[in-house]
Protein backbone atom coordinates (compact mmCIF):
# COMPACT_ATOMS: atom_id res chain seq x y z
CA UNK A 1 0.00 0.00 0.00
CA UNK A 2 1.23 3.53 -0.77
CA UNK A 3 0.51 5.91 2.09
CA UNK A 4 1.06 9.66 2.41
CA UNK A 5 2.03 10.73 5.94
CA UNK A 6 1.81 14.48 6.39
CA UNK A 7 3.76 15.87 9.32
CA UNK A 8 6.39 13.16 8.75
CA UNK A 9 9.16 15.21 10.36
CA UNK A 10 6.97 15.60 13.45
CA UNK A 11 6.90 13.43 16.54
CA UNK A 12 4.02 11.07 15.69
CA UNK A 13 4.57 11.27 11.93
CA UNK A 14 8.18 10.13 12.23
CA UNK A 15 7.29 7.11 14.38
CA UNK A 16 4.33 6.22 12.15
CA UNK A 17 6.53 6.34 9.03
CA UNK A 18 9.06 4.01 10.67
CA UNK A 19 6.32 1.55 11.63
CA UNK A 20 4.65 1.51 8.20
CA UNK A 21 8.01 0.94 6.50
CA UNK A 22 8.74 -1.97 8.85
CA UNK A 23 5.43 -3.51 7.76
CA UNK A 24 6.44 -3.34 4.10
CA UNK A 25 4.41 -0.35 2.94
CA UNK A 26 5.56 2.45 0.67
CA UNK A 27 5.50 5.82 2.41
CA UNK A 28 5.73 9.38 1.15
CA UNK A 29 6.43 11.83 3.96
CA UNK A 30 5.44 15.49 3.78
CA UNK A 31 6.32 18.32 6.14
CA UNK A 32 6.97 22.04 5.87
CA UNK A 33 9.59 21.85 8.67
CA UNK A 34 8.46 25.13 10.23
CA UNK A 35 10.27 26.69 13.17
CA UNK A 36 7.51 26.35 15.78
CA UNK A 37 10.10 24.29 17.65
CA UNK A 38 13.72 23.24 17.03
CA UNK A 39 14.13 22.56 13.31
CA UNK A 40 17.24 20.49 14.04
CA UNK A 41 15.14 17.94 15.90
CA UNK A 42 12.83 17.61 12.89
CA UNK A 43 15.81 17.19 10.56
CA UNK A 44 17.33 14.61 12.93
CA UNK A 45 14.10 12.57 12.74
CA UNK A 46 14.27 12.68 8.95
CA UNK A 47 17.88 11.59 9.08
CA UNK A 48 16.73 8.50 10.99
CA UNK A 49 14.49 7.80 7.99
CA UNK A 50 17.43 8.16 5.61
CA UNK A 51 16.69 11.68 4.39
CA UNK A 52 19.89 13.73 4.59
CA UNK A 53 18.70 16.87 2.80
CA UNK A 54 15.43 18.62 1.99
CA UNK A 55 14.39 20.99 -0.74
CA UNK A 56 11.03 22.68 -1.22
CA UNK A 57 8.67 20.81 -3.55
CA UNK A 58 11.28 18.17 -4.44
CA UNK A 59 10.71 14.46 -3.71
CA UNK A 60 13.84 12.98 -2.15
CA UNK A 61 14.36 9.23 -1.78
CA UNK A 62 15.64 7.72 1.45
CA UNK A 63 19.24 6.48 1.51
CA UNK A 64 18.24 3.57 3.76
CA UNK A 65 14.75 2.72 2.45
CA UNK A 66 15.34 3.71 -1.20
CA UNK A 67 12.07 4.44 -3.01
CA UNK A 68 10.04 2.81 -0.25
CA UNK A 69 10.31 6.15 1.57
CA UNK A 70 10.38 9.52 -0.12
CA UNK A 71 10.14 12.93 1.51
CA UNK A 72 8.92 16.26 0.22
CA UNK A 73 9.08 19.63 1.95
CA UNK A 74 5.74 21.27 1.27
CA UNK A 75 3.09 23.49 2.82
CA UNK A 76 -0.42 22.06 2.98
CA UNK A 77 -1.65 25.52 1.96
CA UNK A 78 0.06 25.16 -1.43
CA UNK A 79 -2.96 23.75 -3.27
CA UNK A 80 -1.30 23.46 -6.66
CA UNK A 81 1.69 21.53 -5.30
CA UNK A 82 -0.56 19.26 -3.20
CA UNK A 83 -2.67 18.41 -6.24
CA UNK A 84 0.43 17.68 -8.32
CA UNK A 85 1.78 15.36 -5.61
CA UNK A 86 -1.51 13.42 -5.42
CA UNK A 87 -1.73 13.18 -9.21
CA UNK A 88 1.85 11.91 -9.52
CA UNK A 89 1.93 9.46 -6.61
CA UNK A 90 -1.61 8.00 -6.67
CA UNK A 91 -1.90 7.27 -2.94
CA UNK A 92 -4.03 4.47 -1.52
CA UNK A 93 -4.47 6.11 1.89
CA UNK A 94 -3.56 9.36 3.67
CA UNK A 95 -2.64 9.98 7.29
CA UNK A 96 -2.87 13.71 7.87
CA UNK A 97 -0.88 14.59 10.98
CA UNK A 98 0.47 17.92 9.73
CA UNK A 99 -0.93 20.88 11.64
CA UNK A 100 0.12 23.96 13.48
CA UNK A 101 0.30 22.56 17.01
CA UNK A 102 0.03 24.13 20.44
CA UNK A 103 -2.92 25.41 22.45
CA UNK A 104 -1.26 28.48 23.96
CA UNK A 105 0.53 29.47 20.75
CA UNK A 106 -2.82 29.61 18.95
CA UNK A 107 -3.88 32.49 21.17
CA UNK A 108 -0.87 34.54 20.02
CA UNK A 109 -0.69 33.45 16.35
CA UNK A 110 -4.22 32.67 15.12
CA UNK A 111 -3.55 33.06 11.39
CA UNK A 112 -0.96 30.26 11.38
CA UNK A 113 -3.67 27.87 12.62
CA UNK A 114 -6.26 28.86 10.03
CA UNK A 115 -3.76 28.56 7.19
CA UNK A 116 -2.36 25.16 8.17
CA UNK A 117 -5.22 23.49 10.01
CA UNK A 118 -8.20 24.74 7.99
CA UNK A 119 -6.96 25.79 4.54
CA UNK A 120 -4.41 22.97 4.52
CA UNK A 121 -7.03 20.41 5.54
CA UNK A 122 -9.50 21.42 2.83
CA UNK A 123 -6.68 21.01 0.29
CA UNK A 124 -6.13 17.46 1.53
CA UNK A 125 -9.85 16.68 1.38
CA UNK A 126 -10.15 18.08 -2.14
CA UNK A 127 -7.12 16.10 -3.29
CA UNK A 128 -8.64 12.92 -1.83
CA UNK A 129 -11.85 13.67 -3.71
CA UNK A 130 -10.18 14.44 -7.03
CA UNK A 131 -7.55 11.69 -7.04
CA UNK A 132 -9.62 8.73 -5.81
CA UNK A 133 -7.98 8.19 -2.41
CA UNK A 134 -9.66 5.30 -0.57
CA UNK A 135 -9.17 6.41 3.03
CA UNK A 136 -8.18 9.50 5.04
CA UNK A 137 -7.11 9.14 8.67
CA UNK A 138 -6.54 12.53 10.30
CA UNK A 139 -5.44 13.98 13.62
CA UNK A 140 -8.02 15.68 15.75
CA UNK A 141 -7.34 16.48 19.40
CA UNK A 142 -8.60 15.99 22.95
CA UNK A 143 -8.68 19.80 23.14
CA UNK A 144 -12.06 19.76 21.35
CA UNK A 145 -13.64 18.70 24.66
CA UNK A 146 -12.89 22.13 26.14
CA UNK A 147 -14.15 22.48 29.71
CA UNK A 148 -16.21 19.28 29.52
CA UNK A 149 -16.67 18.10 33.12
CA UNK A 150 -18.09 14.68 32.20
CA UNK A 151 -15.33 12.09 32.42
CA UNK A 152 -14.04 10.02 30.81
CA UNK A 153 -14.40 12.03 27.59
CA UNK A 154 -16.57 10.24 25.03
CA UNK A 155 -16.99 10.93 21.32
CA UNK A 156 -20.71 11.14 22.11
CA UNK A 157 -20.11 14.25 24.24
CA UNK A 158 -20.98 17.71 22.97
CA UNK A 159 -17.88 19.55 21.71
CA UNK A 160 -19.44 22.84 20.64
CA UNK A 161 -17.55 24.96 23.17
CA UNK A 162 -13.80 25.03 22.35
CA UNK A 163 -11.67 27.26 24.56
CA UNK A 164 -8.73 27.77 22.17
CA UNK A 165 -8.45 28.48 18.47
CA UNK A 166 -6.40 25.31 18.11
CA UNK A 167 -9.35 23.30 19.44
CA UNK A 168 -11.72 25.18 17.14
CA UNK A 169 -9.63 24.29 14.07
CA UNK A 170 -9.62 20.63 15.07
CA UNK A 171 -13.40 20.63 15.53
CA UNK A 172 -13.67 22.25 12.09
CA UNK A 173 -11.61 19.39 10.63
CA UNK A 174 -14.10 16.86 11.99
CA UNK A 175 -17.02 18.78 10.46
CA UNK A 176 -15.26 19.15 7.11
CA UNK A 177 -14.41 15.44 7.04
CA UNK A 178 -18.03 14.56 7.80
CA UNK A 179 -19.18 16.71 4.90
CA UNK A 180 -16.78 15.09 2.43
CA UNK A 181 -17.68 11.61 3.63
CA UNK A 182 -21.37 12.41 3.13
CA UNK A 183 -21.08 14.21 -0.21
CA UNK A 184 -18.32 12.29 -1.94
CA UNK A 185 -18.19 8.88 -0.24
CA UNK A 186 -14.66 9.35 1.13
CA UNK A 187 -13.81 7.10 4.08
CA UNK A 188 -12.57 9.38 6.89
CA UNK A 189 -11.39 8.44 10.37
CA UNK A 190 -10.71 11.20 12.89
CA UNK A 191 -8.50 10.46 15.90
CA UNK A 192 -8.75 12.67 18.97
CA UNK A 193 -5.23 12.39 20.34
CA UNK A 194 -4.65 12.72 24.04
CA UNK A 195 -1.26 13.69 25.54
CA UNK A 196 1.41 11.75 23.62
CA UNK A 197 4.97 11.37 24.91
CA UNK A 198 8.07 9.30 24.21
CA UNK A 199 11.46 9.35 22.41
CA UNK A 200 11.83 12.05 19.74
CA UNK A 201 8.96 13.95 21.40
CA UNK A 202 8.11 17.62 20.98
CA UNK A 203 10.17 20.13 23.00
CA UNK A 204 7.05 22.16 23.87
CA UNK A 205 5.38 19.23 25.65
CA UNK A 206 5.55 18.54 29.39
CA UNK A 207 7.73 15.42 29.17
CA UNK A 208 10.46 17.24 27.23
CA UNK A 209 10.20 20.52 29.15
CA UNK A 210 10.45 18.84 32.54
CA UNK A 211 13.31 16.51 31.59
CA UNK A 212 15.23 19.37 30.00
CA UNK A 213 14.80 21.42 33.17
CA UNK A 214 15.99 18.56 35.39
CA UNK A 215 19.21 18.03 33.44
CA UNK A 216 19.90 21.75 33.22
CA UNK A 217 19.16 22.44 36.90
CA UNK A 218 16.31 24.80 36.13
CA UNK A 219 12.94 25.05 37.87
CA UNK A 220 9.82 23.79 36.09
CA UNK A 221 6.52 25.62 35.73
CA UNK A 222 3.68 23.68 37.31
CA UNK A 223 0.36 25.21 36.29
CA UNK A 224 -2.89 25.24 38.27
CA UNK A 225 -0.78 24.75 41.40
CA UNK A 226 -0.12 21.17 40.26
CA UNK A 227 -3.80 20.18 40.22
CA UNK A 228 -3.76 18.76 36.70
CA UNK A 229 -4.24 15.29 35.26
CA UNK A 230 -3.43 14.14 31.75
CA UNK A 231 -4.13 10.96 29.80
CA UNK A 232 -0.41 10.52 29.04
CA UNK A 233 -0.03 7.97 26.22
CA UNK A 234 3.23 6.41 25.06
CA UNK A 235 4.12 6.86 21.40
CA UNK A 236 4.34 3.14 20.57
CA UNK A 237 0.76 2.61 21.77
CA UNK A 238 -0.44 5.59 19.75
CA UNK A 239 1.27 4.35 16.59
CA UNK A 240 -0.26 0.88 16.95
CA UNK A 241 -3.68 2.50 17.06
CA UNK A 242 -3.05 4.74 14.06
CA UNK A 243 -1.70 1.83 12.00
CA UNK A 244 -4.79 -0.22 12.82
CA UNK A 245 -7.12 2.53 11.56
CA UNK A 246 -5.06 2.88 8.38
CA UNK A 247 -4.75 -0.80 7.51
CA UNK A 248 -7.79 -2.55 8.98
CA UNK A 249 -11.33 -2.29 7.69
CA UNK A 250 -14.27 -1.62 9.95
CA UNK A 251 -16.79 -4.46 9.64
CA UNK A 252 -19.51 -1.85 9.18
CA UNK A 253 -18.75 -1.18 5.53
CA UNK A 254 -21.47 1.43 5.24
CA UNK A 255 -19.83 3.63 7.90
CA UNK A 256 -17.84 6.22 5.95
CA UNK A 257 -17.29 8.76 8.76
CA UNK A 258 -15.68 7.55 11.98
CA UNK A 259 -14.37 9.36 15.03
CA UNK A 260 -12.40 7.90 17.94
CA UNK A 261 -10.51 8.87 21.06
CA UNK A 262 -6.94 7.59 21.11
CA UNK A 263 -5.26 7.77 24.50
CA UNK A 264 -4.25 5.68 27.48
CA UNK A 265 -7.64 5.74 29.22
CA UNK A 266 -5.80 6.10 32.55
CA UNK A 267 -5.26 9.73 33.56
CA UNK A 268 -2.11 10.44 35.56
CA UNK A 269 -1.72 13.27 38.04
CA UNK A 270 0.86 15.78 36.85
CA UNK A 271 2.76 15.56 40.14
CA UNK A 272 3.02 11.77 39.78
CA UNK A 273 4.34 12.24 36.23
CA UNK A 274 6.98 14.65 37.52
CA UNK A 275 7.89 12.16 40.24
CA UNK A 276 8.55 9.47 37.62
CA UNK A 277 10.85 11.87 35.75
CA UNK A 278 12.75 12.53 38.97
CA UNK A 279 13.12 8.78 39.56
CA UNK A 280 14.35 8.16 36.01
CA UNK A 281 16.87 11.00 36.13
CA UNK A 282 17.90 10.55 39.77
CA UNK A 283 17.43 14.26 40.39
CA UNK A 284 14.88 16.43 42.17
CA UNK A 285 13.60 19.45 40.25
CA UNK A 286 12.60 22.82 41.69
CA UNK A 287 8.96 23.67 41.04
CA UNK A 288 7.32 27.04 40.45
CA UNK A 289 3.60 26.67 41.11
CA UNK A 290 1.52 28.92 38.85
CA UNK A 291 -2.19 29.53 38.09
CA UNK A 292 -4.03 27.89 35.22
CA UNK A 293 -3.04 29.10 31.75
CA UNK A 294 -5.58 30.38 29.17
CA UNK A 295 -6.80 27.55 26.95
CA UNK A 296 -5.74 24.79 29.36
CA UNK A 297 -8.06 22.27 31.01
CA UNK A 298 -7.74 20.63 34.42
CA UNK A 299 -8.15 17.01 33.42
CA UNK A 300 -8.15 14.88 30.27
CA UNK A 301 -9.33 11.30 30.24
CA UNK A 302 -10.10 9.28 27.12
CA UNK A 303 -12.86 6.73 26.73
CA UNK A 304 -11.16 4.53 24.13
CA UNK A 305 -13.68 1.69 24.24
CA UNK A 306 -14.90 2.27 20.67
CA UNK A 307 -11.38 2.17 19.24
CA UNK A 308 -10.71 -0.99 21.24
CA UNK A 309 -13.93 -2.64 20.06
CA UNK A 310 -13.50 -1.71 16.40
CA UNK A 311 -9.74 -1.99 15.88
CA UNK A 312 -8.46 -3.95 18.89
CA UNK A 313 -6.64 -0.94 20.32
CA UNK A 314 -5.15 -1.68 23.74
CA UNK A 315 -2.39 0.60 25.13
CA UNK A 316 0.01 -1.32 27.35
CA UNK A 317 2.96 0.94 28.22
CA UNK A 318 3.07 2.10 31.84
CA UNK A 319 4.17 5.59 32.84
CA UNK A 320 7.17 4.07 34.62
CA UNK A 321 8.39 2.33 31.45
CA UNK A 322 7.50 5.18 29.09
CA UNK A 323 9.19 7.90 31.12
CA UNK A 324 12.34 5.80 31.47
CA UNK A 325 12.43 5.24 27.69
CA UNK A 326 12.14 8.97 27.05
CA UNK A 327 14.83 9.88 29.57
CA UNK A 328 17.18 7.29 28.05
CA UNK A 329 16.57 8.78 24.59
CA UNK A 330 17.14 12.30 25.91
CA UNK A 331 20.47 11.29 27.46
CA UNK A 332 21.56 9.73 24.18
CA UNK A 333 20.38 12.56 21.92
CA UNK A 334 22.05 15.26 24.00
CA UNK A 335 25.11 13.14 24.93
CA UNK A 336 24.50 13.36 28.68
Amino acid sequence: MKILVTGAAGFIGYHLSEKLLSLGHTVVGLDNINDYYDVNLKLARLKQLGVEQVDYNVLISSTTHNNEFKFIKLNLEDREAINKLFETEQFDSICNLAAQAGVRYSIENPHAYIESNVVGFINILEACRNYNVKKLVYASSSSVYGLNDKIPFSTDDNVDNPISLYAATKKSNELMAHTYSHLFGIKTIGLRFFTVYGPWGRPDMAMFLFTDAVFNDKPIKVFNEGNLSRDFTYIDDIVEGVVATLLQENNEDSLLYELYNIGNSQPVKLMDFISEIEKATGKIVAKNYLPMQPGDVEKTWADTSELEKTFGYKPSTSIEVGVKEFVNWYRSYYNI
